[in-house]
């Protein structure tokens, strides 16, 4: 009876995790803007080999509120959070922040070359 009890209570939560999953929303993610510091870099950065390769204009869409496919891991941490809530039908960050409150326009944390990224939930 235990067991039964065990694997009943499995299912049921299986089952709202799965309807979880069925609500939630595609959130689209653009790189709106590609700032490029080349002062900070001559006074701070070590020359380095590979630099951000996101382009303005560049795309996304992240579903389930998963990590997109070529998503840079960086921008990624900075944007994640926002981007889960989207997913789930949250929104309206800050108390009005942003004219479309199932949007948010956020940044790496790249410091000579961020990335300024809309996020917002697609319908």
């Amino acid at each position: 009876m235990i067991m039964a009890k065990k694997i009943f209570l499995f299912a049921e939560k299986f089952v709202f995790l799965q309807s979880e999953i069925d609500d939630m929303y595609d959130v689209k993610i653009t790189a709106i803007r590609k700032a490029d510091y080349k002062d900070l870099q001559a006074l701070y950065e070590n020359p380095i080999e590979h630099t951000c390769d996101i382009l303005e204009g560049q795309t996304w869409v992240s579903h389930e509120g998963k990590m997109p496919e070529g998503m840079c891991d960086s921008a990624w941490e900075s944007m994640r959070s926002f981007v889960e809530e989207l997913a789930k039908g949250g929104g309206d960050f800050y108390d009005g922040w942003m004219k479309n409150p199932h949007s948010a326009m956020i940044s790496c944390n790249d410091g000579f070359r961020p990335v300024s990224f809309l996020i917002e939930r697609v319908k």
